[in-house]
């Protein structure tokens, strides 16, 4: 009863928060110098058929007016069409989707792999050698552009060693297959027990990954190694060990259990920002998820393919703050819903 009213509760805050996220995306976008309408028709055209135009997409009306109809058109689950396309953006977001959610699942496993893993150790060995490089890599891996990390890893891997594919998408025009199942390409080919397909995709899925992945692994190495110094401090942990119990039994029951409510929340909002803010990383490798859509749309002025990119983003990352919250529960039961 308590998590439906928490539920509740939550799910009614999101409706004033997407709100406010509609009405600051509306008013930067038609902040940004230019015209829509001419980028579509091109400089030499009339005057007739630039305003024109402009009256086909409701440019002409003013502001509050077009903010008007475009919140009528969510409520009623449209989008609106990209002006640069003239498609649904609904259709074209959910096109892209797949591969920008499987680009931030393959980052965020390498993060609670690599993360957890490397702050478990500097914790455990703290003062020492292998806790001094940990905490090297992990100040490197805040202070390293994404970008910039990117293209150092194409310059490595694809150009000098020659070890990673052209960064030209999720899969080689070699490997004839389809992903019809899920849209992930790793998930459809595994399904399908297609081994090349499965290869390619590994292969063209690792440097984005990687990339992606290097902030919020670096995140996630601090807070792990933070929380767990904490608990290691507890009398609960000094009476387990005392009592002749494995130091597997008290890492793994005792330290990490206790130290996973910290771990679980950076998890949480780094996962968001995985699916949200891929843009950087979309656009290095020619990644054809909602990032790289995202920054057309902002390249041709598309308005609306911008707001919805932002309100879908908004919601998901919303979202995923409801489930770290659902955790709580689950993982300490001294958490309670009030």
């Amino acid at each position: 009863m308590k998590f439906t009213k928490f539920l509740v509760g939550r799910i009614l805050v999101l409706i004033p928060v997407l709100l406010g996220i509609t009405l600051a995306t509306f008013v930067l976008t038609r902040m940004v110098p230019g015209d829509p309408a001419r980028a579509i028709i091109g400089e030499g055209a009339s005057a007739e058929a630039l305003a024109a135009l402009r009256t086909e997409l409701g440019l002409d009306l003013p502001l509050p007016q077009q903010y008007l109809h475009y919140l009528g058109d969510l409520l009623q689950g449209d989008l609106g069409n990209s002006i640069r396309t003239g498609r649904p953006i609904a259709s074209e977001l959910a096109g892209r989707f797949g591969a920008t959610a499987e680009l931030a699942l393959a980052a965020l496993v390498l993060t609670i792999v690599v993360g957890v893993s490397l702050g478990l150790i500097a914790a455990l060995n703290r003062g020492k050698l292998i806790d001094e490089l940990c905490r090297m890599i992990a100040l490197i891996g805040v202070s390293v552009p994404i970008f910039w990390f990117g293209i150092l890893l194409i310059l490595l891997f694809y150009l000098q060693l020659g070890w990673a594919p052209a960064p030209l998408g999720r899969f080689g025009a070699s490997v004839s297959f389809t992903p019809d199942i899920t849209g992930l390409y790793v998930v459809d080919a595994l399904l399908r027990g297609n081994l090349p397909a499965l290869g390619d995709a590994l292969r063209h899925l690792a440097l984005p990954a990687i990339t992606l992945a290097a902030w919020s692994t670096a995140i996630v190495m601090r807070i792990t190694r933070a929380s767990v110094l904490e608990v290691m401090g507890q009398d609960y942990i000094r009476t387990a060990r005392a009592k002749g119990l494995s130091a597997r039994l008290v890492i793994g029951k005792h330290m990490l259990r206790n130290a996973l409510l910290p771990m679980i929340t950076i998890i949480g909002l780094e996962f968001g920002n995985m699916l949200g803010g891929a843009v950087l990383t979309e656009t290095v490798y020619n990644w054809p998820g909602m990032g790289q859509y995202a920054v057309s749309g902002i390249n041709s002025l598309d308005f609306a393919a911008i707001q919805g990119f932002t309100l879908l983003t908004a919601f998901i990352y919303v979202l995923i703050n409801l489930v770290v919250d659902a955790l709580y529960v689950a993982v300490d039961p001294r958490v309670e819903y009030s």
